[in-house]
This record gives structure tokens, C-alpha cells and sequence, in this order.
């Protein structure tokens, strides 16, 4: 369980993704001498088994009006939106937009029905971080186009 908790923890820093200064039971105000750090999300993760537990972080970038085909992804994701706009939608919850920034979670299996960049003039670029406990592909086709 340290383990986990200290890959996730290294895997969202890089992800920029840290936690208020108000909140001292982090340990993270602390440390940080200069600059600010600011809590981005915080989302409960599904219950994972731990055994082959990886961190992959991937970089997506879309051209204006760019989009992905309906996917699936097995693992839980976090996406943090680093450039540009992203409209995004797992099927059953409200499509959203989601500015430089902000980021998202995705819960395993779910269905990502709307994945695309919300400008048809300006590129858009996202961080995934996938949090996965087997390996195997970090997407796949929906279960009803298998």
C-alpha cells in the first residue's frame, strides 16, 4: 500500500497536480519553498488488488476540431488539460468542457462516448494518467463494437 500511495503521489506531481497550502496533513506545503501548490483533484480510486500495480502517464494532443473515436478504457484515468479546451463525456454523465487547468476522472470501463477538442481554430493538449492493476491495453473499442 506505501508503495502505491508513493507512485500515485510521484506520478501527480509530474502531472502538476498538488495539494492546497491551507492543507498541512499533506506534508507538501513544507517542502515547497517558492511558487504555489494547489490541490487539482482529488477522486477516490476503484479498489485495485495492488499486486501489478503502473502509473502511465500519456500526453494527447488534438488539432482544431480534433476528436477520438468512442472508446473504453480499463483502467481509471485522471486527465488534466493542459492546453486549449477539451469537451469530454463517459456515457451516462453530462458532456463537459474542461479548460487548461482543469482535469477530470474517468472511471474504468466507462465508456467514453465524446473525447475532442472543443475549438475548431486553436490545438488542445491533455495529460491521462492511468492507474492500472493488470496489463493490457490503456484503450479499447466499446463493448458494443467488440
Amino acid at each position: 500500500m506505501k508503495k502505491t500511495l508513493i507512485s500515485l503521489a510521484t506520478a501527480l506531481m509530474f502531472l502538476g497536480i498538488g495539494f492546497e497550502l491551507g492543507r498541512p496533513q499533506t506534508g507538501l506545503a513544507s517542502v515547497i519553498q517558492a511558487g504555489t501548490v494547489r490541490q487539482v483533484i482529488a477522486q477516490r480510486m476503484p479498489e485495485l488488488d495492488g499486486k501489478n500495480l503502473t502509473a502511465t502517464i500519456v500526453e494527447v494532443s488534438y488539432p482544431p476540431g480534433g476528436a477520438s473515436q468512442a472508446h473504453s478504457h480499463p483502467c481509471a484515468v485522471i486527465a488534466y488539460v493542459v492546453e486549449g479546451e477539451i469537451e469530454s463525456q463517459v456515457q451516462g454523465q453530462p458532456s463537459a468542457v474542461y479548460k487548461a487547468g482543469q482535469t477530470f476522472y474517468e472511471p474504468p470501463n466507462g465508456v467514453h462516448a465524446i473525447s475532442r477538442n472543443a475549438s475548431t481554430t486553436k490545438p488542445a493538449r491533455l495529460l491521462a494518467y492511468f492507474l492500472c492493476d493488470k496489463p493490457g491495453p490503456l484503450a479499447v473499442p466499446p463493448p458494443s463494437s467488440k
